[in-house]
């Protein structure tokens, strides 16, 4: 089971991409996750990355990949893995697959998260996420049963800065413009699902697993 989530933020795949690993026993690839990890060790790629990220730059498309590449060698795949927050451009997959080939690591599905913007808006104002595990709550739909105090780890929960309506609406303006082209890139690939990200985590999670036990 290789696969990636596709979606603007809000969308639930994170939220998705970890009941999918608890419940397949996958490896849950986030490339934010990676590149934070690589800063915060000091490896070589997350030297370079930090001079790009302290620029306020992107990092360059190779090096993610170079990266993600790295994690993958390194680790239990034997079941495969669930791919979440990257590509998010063309270039960005077409580097991925020539990777992924070269590590005899082909995808086997993409799905795509469609999701307007009034969810988006309703579920980012009221995220909360772990500092220490990275879980994800919201004040409303999924709350935590201790206030500020992650379920998972007892880690401390909070929001992110960029949580707020108009610095949502531009991400999503910018994601749209990103990856309309992605979407039919993985059509023509015949390797596209699409499923509404507007539904809650259960009755999403039940579409998602008739999906994923059709092909799996």
């Amino acid at each position: 089971m290789r696969i990636v989530l596709l979606g603007p933020p809000g969308a639930g795949k994170g939220t998705q991409a970890n009941v999918i690993v608890n419940k397949y026993k996958v490896l849950h690839i986030s490339t934010g996750d990676i590149l934070r990890e690589a800063v915060k060790n000091e490896t070589a790629p997350g030297l370079r990355a930090k001079k790009f990220m302290d620029a306020g730059n992107l990092v360059p498309d190779q090096l993610v990949t170079e990266m993600l590449t790295e994690k993958l060698k390194n680790s239990n795949v034997k079941t495969g893995f669930v791919l979440d927050g990257f590509p998010r451009t063309v270039n960005q997959a077409e580097i991925l697959e020539t990777a992924l080939c070269e590590l005899s690591m082909p995808l086997d599905l993409v799905i795509y998260f469609a999701t307007s913007e009034q969810t988006i808006l309703k579920r980012l104002t009221g995220r909360l996420i772990c500092r220490g595990c990275g879980g994800i709550f919201h004040l409303t739909n999924m709350p935590p049963l201790k206030e500020g105090i992650c379920d998972f780890c007892g880690g401390e929960l909070y929001q992110r800065s960029d949580d707020c309506e108009q610095t949502i609406k531009n991400r999503i303006d910018v994601y749209n413009k990103q990856t309309k082209e992605l979407i039919g890139y993985y059509e023509r690939k015949n390797l596209l699902q699409k499923v509404s990200g507007d539904l809650d985590v259960e009755p999403l999670f039940i579409i998602l697993q008739n999906i994923l036990e059709k092909i799996f």
